[in-house]
């Protein structure tokens, strides 16, 4: 069992939301504030009930509606309409079975025949009299009367249902919502008692509580009270004595503590409690199981990060697994086809991608994929010392590093070049690449052949072949005066000086990088930066 859509309106920053699921792997990412981490909580906040840790019934405060849909409403109301309440509608369509035959119906807001659940927080119409009184002055309204509002979980089959009724049991592991070091412990202690059988918890509970009874027994313990009952009468009429709290049945997750190697978890490093509460969460056995990791990369090096990523991979098993993530490694480790690019409104997936492709990035993960997917526009260069100049060539056009326009220039490994195209002809991405001519035109053509003719994607090249490489077009396109005072030479030919442009790539990239003389953009690095 699993989740196959998911349909959010005005759930925080996520106004109008349809996003499809994979039965398994799903690696969301998206820009900052694009509404990753919301989408993951209002999946768990729909399966558990609970946001923060607390039930909704606590949390419910206007900030958990859109702040669009509530300015509209305010707005309505100002002008003097009849506008209602803005309402939240998150909605899990889960794939058709058998099991989940009882929450089927179509009474959702695709109309489709399916399995699922929704969580409604709207308006109660109960109401009604203390509303008409609360908008009778629009002027006054700042927000959403959520004292009026009522929470509802239903099936799509149009009946009322509680958290504990849906078969798909969540985790959510997010490192960012741990503010002490005691709420990590408490939230692996959470996760350990999901790993742990009835019997298990019931002995684990049964022995805390006889460790507390011989507590009374301790003789200093006994002295102290002995002491403290002499004190009857003078302060109380009841016998004062000092114990052990044994009032809680399950006393033991507050004053047990996880450890690692007998150190105890607060004072591990939170790169290795992430680790351990994602591991842990994947080892939980449950009958449906759902985890939701916010970026798993927090606090972790990259050998680190490596070997929980190996870990995920091996041990997920027919689990459904939703992870954010900001890192490349991640997704081309994970499989880059499992890539779901989110945004509020819309997404698109890489699962157009050829098998060869996907194996490419997953063999070599070190590739900045990310860097590409989230790009406003991307320009492909082949090397360090491209890169300097194309970003030297745009600040002088622009009057501003490429970053800051939106633009970012990728150094990209001379294999990867089609790869990369690929993945920018799947999302419709706009994509230049800045490549040497090598001497062969034909050559340069063939190796392109499928993107030449591409809209969005642009394969710029000076189809000289006498000036094969970037340091022969800055030659041709700048006289051997200028380079000679970029570089702080005195070269007598043009050859020599090639020689040493040649010889010494980077460092010259970086002097007309820094340099505040006046120079000429070569032509096809020029139609690139726009």
């Amino acid at each position: 069992m699993h989740i196959t859509k998911v349909v959010i309106k005005n759930y925080r920053c996520l106004r109008d939301c349809k996003t499809t699921l994979n039965d398994k792997l799903n690696i969301i990412v998206g820009n900052n504030e694009c509404g990753k981490s919301t989408l993951l909580e209002a999946i768990h906040l729909t399966l558990s009930g609970q946001i923060n840790g607390r039930p909704l019934v606590t949390e419910l405060h206007p900030h958990l509606f859109n702040q669009a849909a509530v300015a509209e409403y305010i707005m309505a109301l100002q002008a003097g309409e009849a506008a209602p309440p803005p309402s939240i509608l998150i909605e899990l369509y889960l794939a058709d079975n058998p099991a989940l035959a009882v929450c089927k119906g179509t009474n959702n807001s695709l109309k489709e025949n399916v399995p699922g659940v929704k969580l409604i927080i709207e308006f109660n119409d109960e109401y009604n009299v203390e509303y008409a009184s609360y908008v009778a002055d629009p002027k006054i309204i700042r927000t959403v009367p959520i004292e009026y509002y009522a929470i509802r979980l239903r099936s799509f089959a149009d009946s009322d249902i509680t958290p504990r009724s849906i078969p798909i049991k969540p985790s959510l592991i997010d490192a960012s919502t741990i503010r002490n070091n005691a709420a990590a412990s408490r939230y692996v202690v959470d996760i350990m008692k999901d790993s742990l059988s009835r019997k298990e918890q019931v002995d684990l509970a049964l022995s805390y509580r006889l460790m507390r009874d011989r507590f009374l027994d301790e003789a200093k313990v006994a002295a102290i009270n002995t002491e403290l009952a002499k004190k009857k009468g003078s302060i109380s009429s009841k016998t004062l004595s000092v114990s052990l709290d044994t009032s809680s049945r399950t006393s033991w997750e507050t004053g047990i503590m996880p450890q690692l190697d007998e150190i105890p978890m607060t004072l591990i490093g939170k790169g290795e409690q992430n680790s351990v509460k994602i591991k842990l969460a994947l080892e939980t056995s449950a009958e449906s199981h759902l985890v939701l990791i916010e970026e798993a990369e927090n606090h972790l090096s990259h050998s680190n990060l490596n070997a929980l990523i190996e870990h995920i991979s091996a041990t997920r098993g027919d689990r459904q697994l939703i992870i954010t993530t900001h890192s490349s490694f991640v997704l081309n480790k994970l499989g880059i086809e499992n890539v779901l690019l989110f945004g509020r409104t819309a997404n698109a997936t890489l699962k157009q991608l050829t098998l060869g492709t996907q194996d490419y990035f997953l063999k070599l993960p070190g590739h900045d994929t990310l860097r590409l997917i989230l790009a406003q526009r991307a320009i492909l260069v082949e090397g360090p010392s491209d890169e300097l100049i194309v970003q030297a060539a745009f600040k002088k056009k622009h009057g501003k590093m490429p970053l800051e326009a939106g633009v970012d220039v990728i150094s990209v490994r001379a294999l990867a070049f089609k790869r990369f195209l690929e993945i920018a002809t799947v999302l419709n991405l706009q994509a230049d690449v800045i490549t040497d001519n090598d001497g062969d035109i034909d050559a340069l053509k063939k190796k392109y052949e499928g993107y030449l003719d591409k809209p969005r994607i642009k394969i710029r090249y000076d189809d000289d072949i006498n000036h094969r490489t970037l340091e022969p077009q800055l030659l041709k396109w700048n006289d051997r005066a200028t380079i000679n005072d970029i570089l702080g030479k005195d070269f007598q030919t043009d050859a020599n000086l090639l020689n040493f442009m040649e010889a010494n790539k980077t460092e010259v990239a970086l002097r007309f990088f820094e340099t505040d003389k006046t120079w000429v953009v070569p032509g096809y690095i020029e139609a690139a930066i726009g």
